[in-house]
């Protein structure tokens, strides 16, 4: 069972609520420097960072990142994405290698972005080899897709999630959901009600957008296929107000604190820039903000003396 959040009595409502939200999240990176490494030292100790999967890239990569995020403290939790190992040989070694190097012992496993594969079709497949777990694997995150996928039915997706919960469990594996970027509360709070009714009372990482400018914030929704356009987005107040700087998703934020049961957790996507993502993300969960009306929040300057 889900452990229910540590509330801030400290702090005013609802910026209690958005700080109780904003622990334990987690922070997604794409092939990021030592410098973008260690520009996430402020964050808290421990904090997850999902390492991005890079199709035709060296698994090197993903391992040096690894290890540099141990090294600064957090925990590192990269993408394994099984279609892109030619062998259940790569695989393995590539588990081997994140285990024994960079103590890694929680990956988010999923089938990668491309039609070809070699013997890993799907999750579920690695999932039933055992490697996972063979190779010290504790906990898994699977994919979770809240407005749904481009190109696999709804039907069909949610007898693949549950065929994974279960596959998974079965061997001893703790599970989380991380779900692809969204920008629909409502749809967000639906997905959510239909995996508690499931039974599913996991942790569950719900992915945000983070920091970032309105032209990439819609480039990034088109290229991965989120039903969100031009206008649903103009709609949220923080994007409105930034857009022609930085959009923030403080309203969503503020909606999910309100409305979202216990065990649900913010996932940034670094597209703004991994430090900024880093920064705006570690103010909040401080409860650096000001409520603004009925929807949103600003992030605070820090005070003289102050992390940041």
């Amino acid at each position: 069972m889900t452990a229910l959040p540590i509330p801030h009595p400290a702090l005013p409502a609802p910026v209690a609520g958005i700080a109780t939200l904003m622990a334990g999240f987690s922070l997604e990176v794409t092939r990021p420097s030592d410098a973008d490494i260690a520009a996430l030292s402020m964050l808290k100790h421990g904090t997850r960072i999902y390492i991005s999967a890079v199709p035709n890239r060296p698994v090197d990569e993903a391992v040096r990142a690894a290890i540099g995020v141990r090294a600064t403290g957090l925990e590192p939790v990269p993408h394994v994405a099984v279609r892109n190992f030619a062998s259940a040989d790569a695989l393995d070694d590539f588990l081997a290698r994140l285990s024994g190097e960079a103590r890694v012992d929680n990956v988010l496993v999923i089938a990668g972005d491309r039609n070809e594969s070699g013997p890993f079709r799907s999750a579920l497949d690695a999932i039933d080899s055992g490697m996972l777990r063979r190779r010290g694997m504790h906990t898994i995150g699977i994919a979770g897709y809240p407005q749904g996928h481009p190109r696999i039915g709804d039907e069909e997706l949610s007898r693949a999630l549950r065929d994974k919960i279960a596959a998974a469990e079965a061997i001893g594996l703790t599970v989380e959901i991380v779900t692809q970027f969204c920008f629909d509360a409502r749809a967000i709070l639906d997905f959510i009600a239909r995996l508690r009714a499931f039974g599913f009372d996991h942790r569950l990482r719900i992915g945000v957008a983070g920091p970032t400018s309105f032209a990439s914030l819609m480039r990034y929704a088109s290229r991965c296929g989120v039903r969100a356009s031009a206008q649903a987005l103009s709609r949220r107040a923080g994007l409105m107000r930034q857009v022609f700087a930085m959009a923030t998703p403080d309203d969503l934020l503020r909606t999910l604190a309100e409305a979202a049961p216990a065990g649900i957790v913010p996932h940034f996507f670094s597209f703004g820039g991994i430090p900024a993502t880093g920064r705006w993300a570690h103010a909040v969960a401080e409860g650096r903000i000001s409520i603004e009306g009925s929807e949103g929040f600003r992030v605070e300057p820090p005070k003289d003396g102050a992390s940041n």
